[in-house]
């Protein structure tokens, strides 16, 4: 593990200004309604707080008033004020709060959705777990200051200028003193201010960095159980987590000497500014109403500065969190809608061409996994993909799903570029079967109605006895509506396997995906599910990655591949005919390679 921040800390470090908070903006706008209303209640609150020590100066400059009526007012009026702040407040606080919660849940949603329509490139990138740090742990932090801590700033902000204000018209003696200790709380809050930003920020890179390997762990538990790799998925797990700690460590440590420093002066200061104005008590300059009263001010405007101090800790984490949010939704993808997209074909006939593709993973550059693939999938025609591995079988396949981009030529769908459409609307055309099934921690019956959310149960279970899952399905404790665990744990391979085909078979569409479909079948339900695929491939464009050549016999056309080209096509007995690397395969899986 590195010693420095994850995520590239110094790459990443954009400013030291809280005006990273302005991104936030844009997702405020939308309820400017509700923000003018908060900000009612503040200014509300923030002026009756205002009132309430010149209430109490005349209160204490009446205390030898020989009208008890006039001093019992006074103390009405102070009853008075209290009420109407206390109903400013909660005020205030239901609304700020309400509108916090608002923004987040608008931001959680729009990085959700930035993110899940990222292509696969996006993920060789980012660990899981860190997106997912960012979406809670982030958010959680933008809350914190969207529904407390700005609304607490800018009340604040209000209280320390009208307290000066009235400060000043109560003593401007005083006052004046008072004003010569604001630089000196002020260097303390800049200068210590940006180092607590940058350390906000790379507590919360570790936290996500945490995340990240404690979601890697627990979603490969079993390979770690498995390989007795539990020591040493804890210790790297710990090293992530302490160096977590020493990060928030380093920022607590700064905030706390920011914050008694800035105490410190403001405190000693007015202390000494009051022992003056005591002085000018005594010596009858100032009534004692007075001195109250700007006692008072002075109080709530250190109080401000106090509170501001500690606030302005909050908002530079919250800084740091804007940014990476904002980093996730301004994004560049390198796969994109076009701006005019053409409309997929009307009636989808399932003709795919590859014209001089040539393509390599983004995580390996230097690495062709095509190279200059000429090929034409005729409408209907059932085409099977073989050859070692890393020959370029599933790159086609994903190419074909334009989760990728080729360096060079092009892909159609019925004479159409793919970049040319909507990636949504040429993949509803699509139905695919991976080689890793992807099971959904809900019901047997839903996860097979992922293929066509509107579908029927009697679809749904239609789907399933094609695929022979009917039969294990209904054996389940609630039948259909089982629960099948995380990834289907519940579930068997092979389970697995067939509930992903009832899914495809379930889609109904033109063009069909099978990347090694039938790996994790015994020979009886693998027979059985190649019957349904014979079935389903009819009428349908069918493309079958396969490393077991019994599979892709009945195909119309095989492609064999080879180091990212296509190194011959035809029957399986056209093939084996002509020799090559096919009738290697071939003699290998069928005569245990020992035919000459």
């Amino acid at each position: 593990m590195a010693e420095t921040a994850p995520s590239g800390e110094n790459e990443r470090e954009k400013s030291r200004r809280i005006g990273a908070l302005r991104e936030l903006w844009p997702f405020m706008r939308p309820y400017r309604r509700l923000m003018g209303a908060a900000i009612a209640a503040l200014v509300l609150t923030a002026c009756v707080s205002l009132i309430l020590p010149m209430a109490v100066r005349r209160v204490v400059d009446n205390f030898g008033a020989q009208d008890g009526a006039l001093l019992d007012r006074y103390f009405a009026a102070a009853m008075g004020l209290a009420g109407l702040l206390a109903i400013g407040t909660g005020l205030r606080y239901a609304l700020v709060t309400r509108l916090g919660e608002r923004v987040v849940a608008d931001i959680r949603k729009a990085v959700f959705d930035r993110v899940l329509a990222m292509s696969p490139a996006f993920f060789e990138r980012i660990m899981t777990g860190e997106v997912l740090s960012r979406i809670t742990t982030d958010t959680t932090l933008i809350l914190s200051v969207l529904g407390s801590s700005i609304s607490i700033a800018l009340r604040n902000i209000l209280i320390f200028i009208g307290g000066l204000t009235l400060m000043l018209l109560t003593s401007a003696k005083l006052t004046g003193l008072v004003l010569l200790l604001v630089p000196i709380v002020i260097v303390p809050i800049l200068t210590m201010g940006r180092r607590l930003r940058k350390l906000s920020r790379e507590n919360q890179d570790w936290i996500a960095s945490s995340s990240g390997s404690a979601s890697e762990a627990l979603l490969s538990v079993q390979t770690v159980q498995a390989f007795t790799h539990e020591a040493v998925t804890r210790g790297a797990f710990a090293d992530v987590t302490e160096k977590s700690f020493d990060a928030a460590r380093r920022r607590i440590t700064t905030r706390a000497i920011m914050t008694v420093i800035v105490i410190f002066l403001v405190f000693s200061g007015i202390v000494g500014v009051l022992w003056i104005g005591a002085n000018d008590v005594r010596a009858g300059d100032m009534s004692a109403g007075a001195l109250v009263q700007f006692v008072i001010y002075s109080v709530m405007v250190a109080g401000g500065v106090a509170a501001l101090s500690e606030i302005w800790g909050e908002l530079q984490r919250a800084a740091g969190a804007t940014e990476r949010l904002v980093e996730l939704l301004q994004t560049e993808d390198a796969v994109r809608d076009p701006d005019s997209p053409l409309p997929a074909p009307a009636h989808v006939r399932g003709e795919i061409a590859f014209e001089g593709v040539s393509f390599q993973y983004p995580a390996r550059p230097d690495i062709p996994a095509l190279d200059g693939v000429d090929l034409t999938i005729r409408p209907g025609e059932t085409v099977a993909l073989v050859g070692p591995s890393g020959a370029g079988k599933t790159t086609v396949i994903q190419l074909i799903q334009r989760f990728y981009d080729p360096q060079s030529g092009r892909i159609t769908l019925d004479g159409v570029a793919l970049p040319d459409m909507a990636r949504a609307d040429f993949r509803r055309h699509l139905a695919l079967v991976p080689q890793d099934p992807v099971i959904f921690a809900t019901t047997a019956r839903e996860n097979i109605r992922f293929g066509r959310p509107e579908a029927s149960d009697a679809e749904v279970e239609a789907a399933a006895k094609a695929a022979a899952a009917h039969e294990f399905i209904v054996a389940l404790p609630e039948g259909y509506d089982s629960q099948v665990g995380e990834r289907g744990v519940m579930l068997s391979g092979g389970q697995k396997q067939r509930i992903a085909i009832a899914r495809a078979i379930l889609r109904d569409a033109p063009v069909l995906l099978l990347d090694e479909a039938t790996s994790a079948l015994d020979a009886e339900s693998e027979r059985a599910v190649q019957q349904a695929v014979d079935h389903l491939a009819k009428g349908r464009t069918t493309i079958i990655v396969a490393h077991r050549l019994a599979t892709v016999k009945k195909a119309d056309r095989i492609i064999v591949m080879e180091a990212g080209r296509v190194v011959a096509q035809g029957t399986h007995d056209e093939l084996v005919a002509q020799g090559g690397l096919y009738a290697r395969l071939a003699r290998l899986q069928f005569t245990d390679g020992q035919a000459a």
